[in-house]
Order: C-alpha cells, then structure tokens, then sequence
C-alpha cells in the first residue's frame, strides 16, 4: 500500500515533466513553417490547378468569401486568370529551393573560412577579412542586385548572389568563435599530442562552433527569402512563366486598388516564413546554448 502511494507522485511528477518538455518544443515557428515546406516539397501533388494555365475568360476573379468569388479558385485569380492558390504552392517550391540552396552553399565556403581565419592568424586572417570586410561594407541587396544586373535574371543567379553575399557572415561569426575556442586547455592539449591543424580545427573546434552554425543557417533562410522577393521584384531574379512570390508582388503591384489579393497574398507569405524563420533561429540559439539551457 504503501508503495502504491508513493508512486502517484512520481507519476504526476514525470507527467508534468513531459508536458514542461512539450512546452519548450518550437510550436510557433513549426506552424508557421510547416505549410511552406509541405508546399515547397509536395506542390506538383497539392496545388489545385496549374499555375501558368491561362483563362482569359476569368481574369481578375476575387476570393471565395467575396462577391464573384467561387470555390474552384479559392483565393481567386491574376490577371491572366491562373489560379492563385496554385502559384503561391509554386512560389513556395522555388523561394524553398533558392533559400536552402544559396545558405547551404554559404555555410559550405564561410564556415571553412572562419575556422581557418580564426584558428591560423597572422596574414592568412588579414587576407581573408579584409575580403570579408570589403564584402560587409556594401548593402547585401545592393550587391545581389549589382550581380543580378551582371550576370542576367534567373534562379541561378538568385543564389550565385546570395552565396557571394552570405558566406562572409559565417566566415565572421565563426571567426570570432574560433578565436576564444582555440585558447581553451583541451586545445593546448591537442597540441601536447601532437594533433595535425586540421584534426584540430574538424575534430575539436568545429563540433563547437556547429551550434551557432545552425542558428545561422536557419536566421539566413529568412534574409534569403527577402532578398529573392527584392532581386525578383526590380525583374532580376525569377523569371515568367516561372512564379515566384516576389513576381506576384511586382505582377499585382498595378492591380491595388482592383485585385488586391494578388499582392497581399504573396507579401503575407512572405512575412509568415520570415517569421517562421526568426523564431526557429530564435529557439535553437536558445536550446543549443547550455548556459541558457541550465538557466
């Protein structure tokens, strides 16, 4: 009887502790996330109708819940009468695949470069931020539009500019990770053992950085959604019959005050992955820190 008793509070004990773990899960970021990449990976198979089809014969039709609206277009039509739903779903593929690509290849070449930097000094340091340093000095949409206008429109040319942009944030931050890393005891020691540069820098150091290497991989999809939108809008990022969210910007600009769906739509998109982005960040840099972890 008497261990029956003393086993309710234990029970109530691990309950409480698992809903306390549900509640640190990063439920907002998830939800706001999730459509896009369901979108973003599965749209040939969700979307409604075609998103370059053409019909003349319902130009401009407005949402379901308003007046001429139906269901067969749910968020209604552009002004070629394609279906809105089905390219924000499109949007969605090609703003996923430009965002993941460009920081994904940005890590791939700033991380090395931070570590190397950071770890090895003197003139191999100076030659690689002053590059760094050149690089931050101008806007990052000034630069992806200046490469734009070089190199012509078109999804490679997105994430050429992206890439040439974003490594040297990572190769900043890592840096300057890297500098207080390698004065650590445990690295002292794998130079007492005689550990080659490189084992130290793959072995030691960058298990250490890898954290702050998530979170930028994460807050920098955000800033490469928004500088797909800006580089797609001025007309040097994706091109039509493509969709994009930033062409539906720059395609129902003249509509406003007629078809306001087709703007809003896609800014609203637009704003919710950003978001969704930020807050994950938000969460990992959080969650991948032990101090805050313990606190």
């Amino acid at each position: 009887m008497t261990a029956e008793l003393t086993s309710i509070p234990a029970i109530r004990r691990r309950r409480a502790f698992n809903w306390a773990r549900v509640k640190r899960w990063p439920i907002i970021p998830l939800v706001l996330l999730a459509p896009v990449v369901i979108c973003g990976l599965f749209g040939p198979w969700i979307w409604p109708h075609d998103p370059t089809g053409i019909d003349f014969a319902h130009p401009l039709k407005p949402p379901v819940w308003m007046a001429g609206g139906t269901w067969t277009n749910f968020l209604g039509t552009d002004q070629f009468g394609r279906d809105l739903l089905s390219r924000l779903i499109e949007g969605a593929r090609i703003t996923l695949e430009i965002a993941v690509i460009s920081s994904f290849a940005s890590a791939i070449i700033g991380i090395p470069a931070g570590l190397i930097s950071g770890y090895y000094g003197g003139k191999i340091d100076n030659i690689i931020m002053r590059i760094v340093d050149t690089e931050l000095s101008i806007p990052p949409v000034l630069l992806t539009i200046l490469i734009g206008g070089a190199l012509g429109g078109g999804v490679s040319t997105i994430i050429i500019s992206i890439i040439f942009v974003f490594w040297t944030t990572y190769a900043r931050v890592i840096r300057s990770e890297t500098l207080v890393i390698r004065q650590k005891g445990f690295i002292a020691l794998a130079h007492v053992a005689d550990c080659s540069g490189f084992r130290i820098l793959f072995r030691h150091i960058f298990p250490n950085v890898l954290p702050t290497c998530v979170v930028l991989f994460t807050l920098q999809i955000g800033v490469s959604v928004i500088i797909e939108a800006a580089i797609t809008f001025i007309g040097l990022g994706v091109q039509p019959p493509a969709t994009a969210w930033g062409l539906l910007i720059s395609e129902g600009r003249n509509y406003l005050s007629t078809a306001w769906w087709i703007p809003t739509f896609a800014g609203v998109a637009i704003t919710i992955t950003v978001l969704g982005a930020n807050l994950l960040g938000d969460w990992l840099r959080d969650a991948l820190d032990p101090k805050l972890r313990q606190m």
